[in-house]
């Protein structure tokens, strides 16, 4: 999917959004999740997705990177967003995630945590055992948790957009 995100990133970076993820789910009839955000950080619209919709299947249509019949999705990341990228490790510190790696750290291949940075390759969390790094490397799923202080974060930033 690499290739794909490759594609159309640009193009939907010149219309303001980010690629967050881009992945291909299902056997019989596969679909194509296009995750992406708003570069100004505000929420994402139906318009929103509905235009990142129309260039990504345009873009597919010229290029066809993909074989056999597929489904596009559009969608935002949502309050507990998947947390693939490097900076969103750093701007989501001191929030409650969930992460999983490739292989086991200590004997231990979950954790679930506070967020408490990113720096050099590492991903710091505090869980109840302490404050553990984890290589950024070897992650293999991360997401946010939904909590009170991330429903409060949500809200807040709301507010500062004035749609609260």
């Amino acid at each position: 999917m690499q290739a794909v995100e490759a594609l159309i990133a640009p193009s939907l970076t010149d219309l303001g959004y980010e690629v967050v993820r881009v992945t291909m789910m299902g056997v019989e009839l596969p679909t194509l999740q296009v995750m992406a955000e708003r570069l100004d950080e505000d929420a994402m619209t139906v318009e929103d997705c509905a235009s990142i919709s129309r260039t990504v299947s345009a873009i597919l249509d010229v290029e066809d990177p993909i074989s056999g019949a597929f489904t596009l999705e559009v969608s935002s990341p949502g309050l507990d967003r998947p947390l693939v990228r490097q900076k969103d490790f750093e701007r989501y510190t001191g929030l409650e995630a969930k992460v999983e790696l490739r292989q086991a750290l200590n004997g231990q291949r979950r954790y679930r945590g506070v967020l408490a940075g990113y720096a050099d390759g590492v991903v710091t969390i505090v869980t109840e055992n302490g404050a553990t790094d984890l290589p950024f490397g070897e992650i293999d799923k991360a997401k946010l948790i939904i909590t009170d202080e991330l429903l409060a974060a949500g809200s807040a930033e709301e507010a500062k957009q004035g749609r609260a």
